[in-house]
């Protein structure tokens, strides 16, 4: 009787006619869903590069020490694993739209808060905020992404993640710019006496907003729908946005989901004789692997890096700003390729690539002579600039998307959102670890602190080699 009416209410909701259930989903409204959930990865880029532009200003202001101001920024990388940790089990307790909404509310929140601080204490407190945010965006957008995505074009359509996220760093580095060019300087009133830096944080608040909006217009996960039993709806949302044979599809979830208990939180995610299911030790991996090869150290401290090395400031911000158009560009061969040639070449290349021009970087600046901390590069100089923005171009079109799109898909139904939680809260740790840890390893020398990347950028080539299964073309049930 059951699977009657199940067949009677998924038949019902096909009165805009049958051919449309067999048939190919409409790609326009799939780009649309798709760009709209990774706007939560625009805002993760806005946040976590909108501090450049005001950290120097924030510290003159409240007068704080060196541990205080490091804190302040470093805190919102704390908050981002937090909030990545918990909002697994949100998403599979209340669906994936409502962890979309709780995200944009804490950027919001955030957002003011920030804008307002009143000491250095209350603003660490407004970016931990930020940085939950942050942490709940990059695990739903994934997660959402592959979920509604047909198999065919989930690669590139989860590469909008990444493409979401280098477009806020570009687009936060612009809007600082263009603050301090109205008003002279971070520390200068602007509009309504209020200083440059307030209003770094409050713009924010425009995408934040803009994300919660849109994220209420989109439809909730089918995956999701299907294990809550909606099957009318699930019906609805693949025939829309994934297409082929409905009905087969919804069995097939259905399948995927048997044995799956409500609520069962992080213990989904245990193997029979105790420890983490194989497949998330590699979702980890692949997580740490693309922190541990030191990408954040060209994107937080590429303008003070250069700098230290000689560059004049205008020299070191310029460059700043190629190195973030060259991710975005880099990021659009990525979008192009990894449904083609698919993920582990990708991964495979991107790491031997990346471990040769850090290899180069560590050569340099390891024989490089140093006065007074400064390393000397002389005519080398320009050879460092090309192999970093190399680095950056191997990264883009491999390591920065490609392990959005696996995180993404790799997970089977029952595990999907709870691992993913934990790879990316492991992402976010590592990304604090190499933040933390670049200054005192330049302190002893650069060329060590890159020797160190360049190792852990060949362990990525064995690591990929052994244990990362190619995902291109398959279907999510199909995920073991």
């Amino acid at each position: 009787m059951r699977a009657a009416k199940v067949k009677e209410d998924l038949m019902a909701t096909a009165s805009d006619g049958r051919t449309q259930q067999t048939g190919g989903a409409g790609i326009g409204r799939t780009v649309l869903v798709t760009g709209t959930a990774a706007l939560g990865g625009f805002l993760f880029g806005y946040d976590t590069a909108v501090i450049n532009g005001a950290v120097k200003a924030v510290g003159q202001y409240f007068h704080a020490g060196a541990f205080m101001l490091g804190l302040a920024v470093a805190i919102a990388l704390i908050g981002a694993a937090i909030g990545a940790w918990y909002a697994g089990g949100l998403a599979d307790r209340f669906g994936r739209i409502p962890v979309m909404l709780i995200a944009a509310g804490m950027f919001l929140i955030s957002a003011i808060g920030s804008g307002f601080a009143f000491s250095i204490y209350d603003l660490a407190i407004w970016r931990l905020i930020g940085g939950m945010g942050v942490g709940a965006a990059s695990v739903i957008a994934p997660a959402y992404i592959a979920e509604i995505s047909p198999a065919r074009l989930r690669g590139r359509l989860g590469s909008l993640q990444q493409m979401a996220i280098v477009t806020g760093i570009f687009a936060s580095l612009l809007v600082d710019y263009a603050l301090v060019l109205g008003s002279g300087s971070a520390s200068d009133p602007l509009w309504f006496g209020v200083e440059t830096w307030r209003w770094m944080f409050f713009s924010l608040a425009i995408p934040a907003l803009l994300y919660g909006g849109m994220a209420l217009t989109i439809p909730e996960s089918p995956r999701y729908l299907v294990g809550k039993g909606d099957l009318v709806k699930a019906a609805h949302v693949l025939r829309q946005y994934v297409g082929g044979d409905v009905d087969a599809k919804i069995t097939e979830i259905r399948h995927s989901l048997e044995g799956r208990q409500e609520h069962a939180g992080f213990s989904v995610l245990r193997k029979a004789g105790g420890g983490l299911l194989p497949i998330v030790w590699v979702g980890i991996l692949l997580s740490v692997f693309q922190q541990f090869t030191g990408i954040n150290v060209i994107f937080y401290y590429s303008s003070v890096l250069w700098q230290a090395v000689g560059f004049t400031e205008q020299d070191a911000l310029l460059t700043t700003v190629i190195t973030s158009v060259t991710n975005i560009l880099t990021t659009i061969i990525a979008i192009a390729l990894v449904d083609r040639i698919g993920r582990k070449p990708l991964l495979l290349v991107g790491a031997a690539g990346q471990g040769v021009c850090l290899l180069i970087m560590a050569i340099i600046f390891g024989i490089a002579p140093v006065v007074n901390g400064v390393p000397q590069l002389g005519g080398t100089g320009i050879i460092a600039v090309i192999a970093a923005n190399l680095y950056v171009v191997f990264f883009g079109c491999s390591w920065g998307p490609v392990v959005w799109v696996m995180l993404g898909e790799m997970f089977n139904n029952k595990i999907r959102a709870m691992a993913l939680a934990v790879a990316a809260s492991a992402q976010w740790v590592a990304n604090f670890v190499v933040s933390t840890t670049f200054p005192p390893l330049s302190d002893v020398g650069l060329g060590l602190a890159y020797g160190i990347y360049t190792l852990f950028a060949f362990l990525a080539v064995i690591f990929v080699v052994r244990y990362v299964q190619e995902t291109k073309g398959k279907e999510l049930e199909d995920m073991v």
